[in-house]
């Protein structure tokens, strides 16, 4: 249902403060648990609602099918990998990373529209999360790549993201970083010379392929039919019988497909052709990879052009230009409660680093 991926309700507390020596009032004390805080918000419950879940179970059980890299994980392959991610030297200027639009603290993104590049330059498309990306059938807006793997090198070898001329020249600012040809060598200890672009993409795609996320939403398809509240299931409704499933079935709820961006009415922003500047064919225009909404609550702004601010925007005007339809307040209110429930926690490295 939404064409980018493409945010969860916490409690705030409310403390009581003394300023300049007057006792202030009490403020009300913050719901003690996240179903008070969300009825605290919003104290009219959403209807209850029976679900058929094994037809859950049907179209979200399973991840989307993607090719096998042959890449086997070793610790010393993720070591590498990670430090890989995270080597801003491996870029023209010696001044971006991967982590620089993928911030693994920030849920795999940079919060903005679209990601300047070495020389400051912003591309043309809003940065995609690294979070599960592993799991989604292909790589990038336009599918271009099959695997997190081959996708690894695409952005450093661009001219406009990291802007390393060639392969050539990434091995030998590899090889500047002493620390680095030994990580290669702990990674690859059968090889001559194990400094390569093959073995850096399978380092990075080791390490991109630790990147999952589980939330109450896994729980449930794990066969905890409590893990949803009444709200989330009710949500949970709405997204199969509005159609949303139309385009965002498999566990990730999307990374499954390729769809055409304004399938029913024009999306207002398409200058960008899509999937078709990979395959060249009229066909392919304004057709892009469907996102998973996996941590969706957390990666805005939304769509391929970073154009959508707020997931509320983003549900409305998926309705109206793929389904066609208008959402009533109460099924608004469903979808963004079920898709919040599909936030993972992350894990706790990267969760501090924040």
């Amino acid at each position: 249902m939404l064409t980018h991926i493409v945010g969860s309700c916490g409690a705030i507390a409310l403390l009581s403060l003394t300023l300049g020596g007057e006792p202030q009032p009490a403020a009300p004390s913050a719901p003690s648990t996240p179903a008070a805080a969300a009825a605290a918000q919003d104290p009219k419950p959403l209807p209850k609602v029976r679900i058929d879940y094994n037809m859950v179970k049907t179209l979200f059980g399973k991840d989307p099918a993607s090719d096998d890299p042959k890449n086997p994980s070793t610790p010393e392959k993720v070591a590498l990998g990670k430090a890989l991610y995270h080597e801003k030297h491996l870029s023209k200027n010696g001044n971006i990373s991967c982590a620089s639009c993928h911030d693994l603290a920030n849920y795999g993104v940079d919060s903005k529209p679209t990601s300047p590049g070495t020389d400051g330059k912003n591309g043309d498309r809003n940065t995609p999360t690294t979070w599960n990306a592993f799991r989604n059938f292909r790589q990038f807006w336009d599918g271009r790549a099959s695997t997190v793997e081959e996708q690894s090198s695409m952005p450093v070898l661009n001219p406009d993201e990291h802007g390393v001329a060639d392969e050539a020249q990434l091995v030998a600012k590899i090889k500047e970083k002493a620390e680095l040809v030994e990580g290669f060598k702990k990674a690859f200890p059968g090889d001559a010379d194990p400094v390569t672009a093959g073995n850096f993409r399978l380092a990075v795609g080791a390490f991109e392929r630790t990147l999952a996320t589980k939330s109450k939403w896994d729980e449930y398809l794990d066969g905890n039919q409590r893990a949803l509240s009444s709200d989330e299931v009710y949500g949970l409704k709405t997204f199969i019988e509005v159609g949303c499933t139309t385009c965002h079935m498999t566990r990730l709820l999307g990374g499954n497909m390729y769809q055409k961006n304004g399938l029913l009415k024009p999306y207002a922003h398409l200058e960008d052709t899509g999937r078709m500047q990979v395959t060249k064919s009229e066909a392919d225009k304004h057709f892009f990879k469907v996102p998973s909404l996996l941590n969706v609550e957390k990666t805005a702004p939304y769509y391929h052009d970073g154009k959508v601010a707020t997931l509320e925007e983003a549900i409305k005007t998926m309705a109206d230009t793929q389904l066609g339809k208008t959402l009533t307040d109460e099924q608004m209110r469903g979808l963004v409660i079920f898709l919040k429930a599909l936030t993972g926690k992350l894990p706790e490295e990267f969760a501090q680093a924040k």
